[in-house]
């Protein structure tokens, strides 16, 4: 066995991956969107079973509250508020040097997105809301790039993973986001570690087999689980696709990726904050927003993002290069957009 084969070799020694399969891992790439609970326990796994490429998009910083839950982050991190993707590259070149990690501090956009999913063999769902994961559908049927959902509340979580042309898509499944107040949220409900931890492992599970040149084994059904009551429950929607009208599948719509639908101000979840984005693309200049912010309150910055904690209304606003900002103290979409306009610029 070859000293790159040795590395992997209990997982060569089981059967479903063998010396073919793990050559075809190595030469695999991947992308991650959104590295937070769900992308940190993927990026994980998959650096550690030996992917060759790993692209991770995430628009984050670490915090504290993260720790609980999102296993490749520590309190170093949240001292040096680094971006979850940038943190997430460090751990994950200590784990497995031979992988290679490209990390990008971006929001997932419709106008981005396909740039994100060129020369990848699979696209992975890390997100925390259903705007990205619409946005991830109409990529993944634009481009023929298989995805995996993925999603996790309370105790409980799901994931399906989706072949453009062959299985039901996003769409097919829930038709649109769902509306305000008919759902749980992380702020609602909460979100267990274990949950986290069972569902992204499904979702690497199907990944490794995607990966080693394998498809044809994963299941194409909605797997349910509950860690908290310990049920499972797997919903097969082999014929959905062919079942429902979806527009996306069968007439090609892609309301999401052509920017029709989908919003420039997103509330966090679990974190009383909002995130707002330009309209434009810009590239910042933290000394010049520094001098300027100042006056008001107490400014940081690093090469990633600069913190301004403002006086009033009291609130944490971290600034990233491209503009964005998270807005830390309100769900006030109004409010978040208007401290925006106030200090950083309409």
């Amino acid at each position: 066995m070859s000293a790159q084969l040795d590395r992997y070799s209990k997982q060569v020694l089981f059967q479903g991956i063998g010396t073919a399969g793990q050559q075809r891992l190595n030469t695999s790439r991947v992308l991650l969107c959104g590295c937070g609970a769900l992308g940190t326990v993927l990026a994980d796994t998959l650096v550690r079973a030996g992917v060759g490429f790993m692209r991770i998009v995430d628009r984050d910083f670490v915090e504290l509250s993260n720790l609980q839950r999102q296993v490749l982050f520590d309190e170093a991190d949240v001292e040096q508020r680094l971006p979850k993707a940038v943190a997430a590259e460090a751990k994950l070149r200590a784990i497995n040097s031979e992988v290679q990690i490209e990390p990008i501090v971006q929001d997932i956009a419709h106008d981005n997105i396909l740039s994100f999913v060129d020369g990848v063999d699979l696209i992975l769902d890390g997100t925390d809301n259903f705007e990205v994961r619409f946005l991830i559908n109409d990529a993944s049927l634009h481009s023929g790039i298989p995805w995996i959902y993925a999603g996790c509340i309370g105790s409980h979580g799901q994931s399906m993973p989706v072949f453009p042309g062959e299985s039901a898509c996003l769409r097919c499944l829930m038709g649109g986001i769902p509306d305000p107040a008919t759902s749980e949220t992380c702020d609602t409900a909460g979100v267990l570690g274990p949950a986290i931890n069972v569902i992204a492992s499904l979702q690497a599970v199907d990944a490794l087999k995607i990966l080693s040149g394998q498809p044809e084994l994963v299941s194409r059904q909605l797997t349910v689980v509950d860690v908290w009551d310990g049920s499972q429950r797997q919903i097969n929607v082999g014929e959905l696709r062919s079942q429902s009208d979806c527009p996306a599948c069968h007439s090609g719509e892609r309301l999401w990726l052509s920017g029709r639908q989908g919003s420039q101000t997103v509330v966090l979840c679990g974190r009383n904050a909002v995130q707002v984005s330009p309209q434009h693309k810009i590239t910042l200049s933290f000394t010049e927003l520094s001098d300027k912010l100042r006056p008001s309150g107490t400014v940081q910055h690093n090469r990633y993002l600069l913190r301004f904690q403002l006086r009033e209304p009291a609130c944490d606003i971290t600034v990233f290069r491209d503009g964005r900002a998270i807005i830390k103290g309100t769900e006030d979409v109004s409010q978040a957009r208007g401290i925006y306009a106030r200090y950083v610029g309409s």
